[in-house]
Order: C-alpha cells, then structure tokens, then sequence
C-alpha cells in the first residue's frame, strides 16, 4: 500500500496538484481544533465546520482527548497559541467513537497474540506508565468533552483570554452540539 501511495504522490507532485493547497503555518481563523483521528472525520468534520484548508490547526489523536495536563496534545495547544497565534479552541467529539470503551483488558490480549511479551508489559508497568489509565477510553462521550475542556481551561500554562467550547458532531451528518 505505501508504494502504491508514493507513486500517486510523484503524479500528484508532477501535475503540481500541490498548489490548491498552500498556505503558510499560521491558521487564517486563528482556531485550533482537538478531535478524533477517526477516518469518518477525515474529510466530515472541516467540512461541516466550513473549514479550508490553512484555516485551522487540527489536532487528532484516539478520542479527542487529553489524558494528562502535560501529554502530546495539550503541547500541541500550547505551540499553537504561543508560536501560531490560536485564540480560540474547539474540543470535538464525535458519536460512535471507539475510544468509548476502549480499555487496556482489550488491548493486553490483542498485543499478545501480536508477539507483545508478558515481560515487556512488566518492565513498562515498572517503569511507572499506568498501561490500565493510559489505554482507557472513556464511556460518556459529553462526560469526556467537559472534562477535556476543562483540563485545558484551568491548565496553568492557557492565556485566561483563550476561548474554549466543547462539541459532539455526528459522525454521519456533521451535526454539531455543543456540550456545556
């Protein structure tokens, strides 16, 4: 499949298909977007949002979730409002997410029968990485919204003046609903 995509990419250079696409790195609407990396939004969410291309630094990852005040997507904010000039953040959700009842009980099996030994699972335990609440999802989608908002609201390093909401769109027509 990647040498598939590699030969698209040098048509894709060649026929200079790029040039729709450039922008420059600072978002035109000055808005960053935390959501799922669920392929359903792929293309679903900055079109319902009205978003092109250069208007928004969205950020994906499982759930659309900050796990702790100091992992990858909250440093991913703080670039975005300190370096990108972002004034304004939306956390959106999405029904149907399988981050829902994502679990490490799920996980453990899955990873050994993937060749994951016992032993390598001990010596991350060890190492003080909680696999049990680094690998838990969540089961209330609006629950989860609300405290990643708030996460981000009270984190010590967000400017007051950062404007945060919190959304659920759906995952088959776009629709947005705001969680407060």
């Amino acid at each position: 499949m990647i040498d598939q995509i590699i030969d698209y990419n040098h048509s894709f250079v060649a026929q200079k298909n790029y040039e729709r696409y450039i922008t420059d790195k600072y978002p035109n609407k000055k808005l960053a977007v935390l959501t799922c990396m669920d392929t359903r939004l792929t293309e679903l969410l900055p079109a319902a949002l009205g978003l092109k291309n250069g208007d928004a630094k969205i950020i994906a990852n499982a759930g659309g979730l900050i796990i702790s005040p100091f992992d990858s997507a909250m440093r991913s904010l703080l670039v975005a409002i300190y370096e990108l000039g972002v004034e304004e953040i939306m956390v959106v959700a999405h029904t149907q997410c399988g981050a829902c009842n994502m679990s490490y009980s799920h996980f453990r099996p899955a990873m050994q029968a993937r060749g994951i030994k016992d032993e390598t699972l001990d010596i991350i335990s060890e190492c003080g990485i909680d696999l049990t609440q680094w690998l838990e999802g969540f089961h209330d989608t609006e629950s989860s919204v609300r405290k990643t908002v708030t996460t981000i609201k009270n984190h010590p390093l967000i400017p007051k003046d950062i404007v945060v909401r919190g959304f659920i769109i759906d995952s088959v027509t776009g629709a947005l609903q705001e969680i407060q």
